[in-house]
């Protein structure tokens, strides 16, 4: 119990006992509250008698700056529990800038409208971001997972390949073995952890790297998928960025039989002993929404 929650409640009780059976405290304690804030504050805040208590002048004013207060945390715990009970607010997303225009985009529809006081904010950025220093709620990963105190959820995996197009091998020729790469105009993405190299796993089981000879290095995905439709070289990406152009032929994957790595794709979030309801019913819908695609970004 605090000191002003106590004096507001003599002078709403009229008294030393009526605000003792109000807060279920002794008189004593409402006493020795009272005279440490009158301390604290070097002033007198009530004139006592044996038959009445009243504010003094600055004891009045007291009162109502401490009634706006005691107003003001009462609002906001019942904002936090109302919160708590409906999700709501500002959901601060991160994603990769492929995999959110290409997949992240058509989920939110649908949990939108399944939720609609929570708005989302969605940062699309290739580099990690710090959840935490830069107030993101989640943030969606794709490939190992560096150590770290974030709580990690898989929600799908992905397939990589390399591709090319069909203009692009009647000029160059298409790979028949995976020697035949060292030949080839290899595009390179930047953000890689290898950037200078592909390393790629050979039919044994073994991994080789490839510089090749490239004409560009570019940070974004979907950047690299538009230059291999153009002929510029062979790409090697993930296949939630190719799968629509080999669908629909503007891409043909080289070397298929190789056994490419799948990787995960994650939604990470800052650990907490309470998840807030925004952030909880969004990594649920997440989970339920790629779990209906079998877990496969195609």
């Amino acid at each position: 119990m605090t000191e002003i929650e106590v004096f507001v409640a003599i002078i709403d009780n009229d008294g030393f006992t009526g605000a003792a059976n109000k807060l279920k405290l002794s008189k004593s304690s409402v006493s020795k509250h009272i005279m440490a804030l009158e301390s604290r504050l070097g002033v007198t805040l009530l004139n006592r008698t044996t038959r009445n208590v009243r504010p003094t002048d600055i004891g009045l004013n007291y009162y109502e700056k401490c009634i706006q207060i005691l107003t003001g945390v009462r609002e906001a715990d019942l904002t936090v529990t109302s919160m708590q009970s409906t999700p709501q607010g500002i959901l601060k997303l991160s994603a990769a800038g492929d995999f959110g225009s290409n997949h992240l985009v058509g989920a939110l529809t649908p949990f939108l409208k399944l939720h609609p006081k929570i708005k989302v904010h969605m940062t699309l950025d290739n580099q990690f971001v710090d959840l935490v220093s830069e107030g993101f709620d989640v943030a969606i990963r794709i490939g190992d997972l560096p150590d770290s105190s974030l709580q990690a959820r898989k929600i799908a995996t992905t397939q990589f390949a390399i591709v090319g197009s069909e203009d692009y091998f009647k000029i160059h020729g298409k790979p028949e073995k995976i020697d035949d790469l060292a030949d080839h105009q290899l595009l390179k993405y930047s953000l890689g952890k290898n950037d200078n190299f592909w390393r790629i796993p050979t039919f044994g089981g073994d991994e080789r790297q490839f510089r090749g000879r490239y004409s560009l290095s570019v940070n974004d995905g979907k950047s690299l998928m538009f230059a291999a439709e153009d002929g510029l070289g062979l790409a090697y990406l993930p296949c939630f960025i190719y799968g629509n152009s080999i669908r629909n032929g503007r891409l043909q994957k080289v070397l298929p039989d190789l056994k490419l790595p799948k990787v995960g794709i994650y939604i990470v979030y800052p650990p907490a002993d309470y998840i807030q309801p925004k952030l909880r019913v969004f990594i649920d819908f997440l989970v339920s929404h790629f779990k209906d695609k079998n877990n496969e970004i195609w």
